[in-house]
C-alpha cells in the first residue's frame, strides 16, 4: 500500500513535521510504502498562480492519485490550515481523495485551535471527496520537544499513543477497503462461467 504524507508547513524547523516524520517511520516499520511531499518544496510560482502545467504540480497530481491513503498535516495558523496547503489542496483534481481514507493531522500553540481539525481543515478534505476521514490528531506545541544538537525533536508519551493510535486506525481501515476488481478478471470469470452480458 502506498501512504502520501502531504505536509502544509512553510518552515524548515516544523511541529509538523516531526509528527509527520513519526507516522512515517511508523508506517514504514509496517513495510508500507510512504512518499513525503512539503509545500516548502514547491516554487512558489507554481502554487500562487496555479500551474497546472508544471512538473511540480503534476507530480502532486500523479502521487496523490497513487496513494491509497493520505496523511495531511498542517500548523495552525490563524485558527485554520495554512495559506499555502490549502492552495497545494486546491492544485488537485475535484475528486482527488475519491476512494481513499485520509488522516489529518494539526500542530498548534494551545488547545485553543483544537477544532481546527473539525472546522478548516476537513471541510476541505471532504471537498475533495476523501473516501473516509478519520478523527484527527491536534498536538500542542509544547508536547513536541526541540533537544539540544542534532538529536531529533521528542514527543510526549501522551501524543505518541494517540498518534500510533491513528496509524492503527488507518491501517484497518485501508485493511477492509474493497479492493477494485480488475475489468479483465471480471470479464475471464463471467466467460469461464459460461455467462454473458
Amino acid at each position: 500500500m502506498h501512504l502520501v504524507l502531504l505536509s502544509g508547513s512553510p518552515s524548515a524547523r516544523s511541529r509538523t513535521e516531526v509528527v509527520l516524520e513519526h507516522v512515517r517511520q511508523r508506517l514504514q516499520a509496517r513495510q508500507m510504502e510512504t512518499t513525503l511531499l512539503r509545500v516548502r518544496d514547491f516554487p512558489a510560482e507554481d502554487l500562487l498562480h496555479a500551474r497546472f502545467d508544471s512538473a511540480a504540480v503534476q507530480h502532486l497530481q500523479t502521487v496523490v492519485a497513487s496513494a491509497d491513503g493520505l496523511v495531511v498535516g498542517t500548523p495552525v495558523y490563524k485558527a485554520s490550515l495554512t495559506g499555502a496547503l490549502k492552495v497545494m489542496l486546491d492544485l488537485l483534481p475535484e475528486r482527488a481523495l475519491e476512494h481513499k481514507v485520509v488522516l489529518p493531522l494539526a500542530t498548534g500553540g494551545s488547545l485553543a485551535h483544537l477544532l481546527a481539525v473539525d472546522y478548516a481543515l476537513k471541510p476541505v478534505l471532504s471537498a475533495l471527496k476523501a473516501q473516509e476521514m478519520l478523527p484527527g490528531v491536534f498536538a500542542v506545541d509544547k508536547q513536541i520537544a526541540y533537544l539540544e544538537g542534532e538529536q531529533p525533536a521528542r514527543l510526549d508519551v501522551e501524543l505518541r499513543e494517540r498518534l500510533d493510535d491513528s496509524i492503527e486506525q488507518l491501517l484497518a481501515t485501508l485493511a477492509r477497503r474493497p479492493r477494485p476488481i480488475d475489468p479483465n478478471l471480471l470479464n475471464n470469470r463471467l466467460v469461464n462461467a459460461g455467462w454473458s452480458i
